[in-house]
């Protein structure tokens, strides 16, 4: 038989804590952790696929880029992205190859530096929105709109800052070498930061001054290799409802059609949990069967239904199953 497969995107801060610099020895450590849960998940009988965010790294990417660009090179934003995509996964990988050790698993683990295809005509090109990089004062942000035509916009309580388009992901080009290492058994890190945004132009690939929602990207994969389970690690062990207000409450288990209503009712904010519940909701809607979104700390708990929040599909007309009778709160 076949073992379960499941992706797991593994969120940004599981490998820069609040609070912590973000060294690589602190970012080293946060990944041991980490490969410490998806080891365990292995455990259970899963053959697994990871995703991974890389803002803060991005961003430092390219501080390092701009001030040291009277002695070295500068990088563009998508050479950003692929600095940063082998930089963290070096460090799943390593940790994953010792972990599976510790546990006594001979398992190949490889990482893989992913294109993600974007569409000049999204509407998100033509409307930056994803602040990156660090923040000017306004005159310097004025030079840097004028010399470079960077997107600006201004944060009242810190500055100005760069912003720049965050389109739809539309194909993952190492799509098939990542269907291929799978069939051989091979746990593969792949699709960092949502993969490096490129167009189709002539047909050729070309780089492009954008971020990809690393979830969105992640919910592409996962559909495409049809897994059993779409696991996105966060910062929250639940989705909430009314999040951070007295009413609050925790989603423990949900169908598809609750979420959507849920979503229709504002319950998740475009910058905080919407990305992830849209990333979810697309998974399920193209055919996958069950999500779970939770904190690494419960990852291997969500997995096995007793921690986290659980997203299933729709049942069939004239199929009756558990997931018709959940019963969750009902709040405007």
């Amino acid at each position: 038989m076949s073992p379960k497969t499941a992706l797991v995107a593994v969120g940004g801060n599981s490998l820069i804590r609040a609070g912590e610099k973000g060294t690589t020895a602190e970012q080293l450590s946060n990944a041991r952790r980490t490969a410490q849960a998806l080891v365990r998940v292995i455990q259970l009988g899963y053959q697994l696929i990871i995703t991974h965010g890389n803002g803060p790294q991005v961003g430092a990417q390219l501080l390092r880029s701009e001030r040291a660009s009277n002695v070295a090179y500068t990088q563009t934003l998508d050479v950003c992205g692929a600095a940063s995509q082998g930089e963290i996964g070096y460090l799943l990988e390593q940790s994953l190859r010792n972990e599976l050790a510790v546990a006594g698993i001979s398992m190949p683990v490889v990482s893989i530096v992913t294109q993600t295809v974007v569409s000049a005509d999204d509407p998100a090109m033509r409307h930056p929105t994803k602040p990156i990089g660090p923040f000017y004062s306004r005159t310097d942000a004025e030079e840097k709109r004028r010399a470079l035509g960077w997107h600006i916009v201004e944060d009242a309580a810190r500055g100005y800052r760069r912003v720049v388009p965050s389109p739809e992901p539309l194909e993952i080009v190492e799509l098939d070498v990542i269907r291929a290492l799978i069939a051989r058994d091979i746990l593969v890190v792949s699709t960092g930061g949502g993969g490096i945004p490129v167009q189709r132009v002539g047909g050729q690939l070309m780089g492009v001054d954008a971020v990809i929602d690393k979830d969105r990207a992640s919910a592409l994969l996962a559909a495409e290799l049809a897994v059993d389970l779409f696991a996105i690690s966060t910062d929250t062990d639940f989705v909430y409802l009314n999040y951070r207000k007295p009413d609050q409450v925790a989603l423990t288990s949900v169908t598809l059609s609750q979420l959507e209503a849920y979503q229709r009712d504002g319950h998740f904010p475009p910058g905080n949990m919407g990305p992830k519940i849209e990333s979810v909701i697309e998974f399920l809607r193209s055919g996958g069967q069950e999500a779970v979104i939770t904190s690494f700390e419960h990852l291997c708990d969500a997995v096995q239904g007793r921690a986290g929040t659980r997203v299933v599909g729709d049942a069939k007309p004239g199929r009756k199953t558990a997931e018709t009778e959940l019963e969750v709160p009902v709040l405007r």
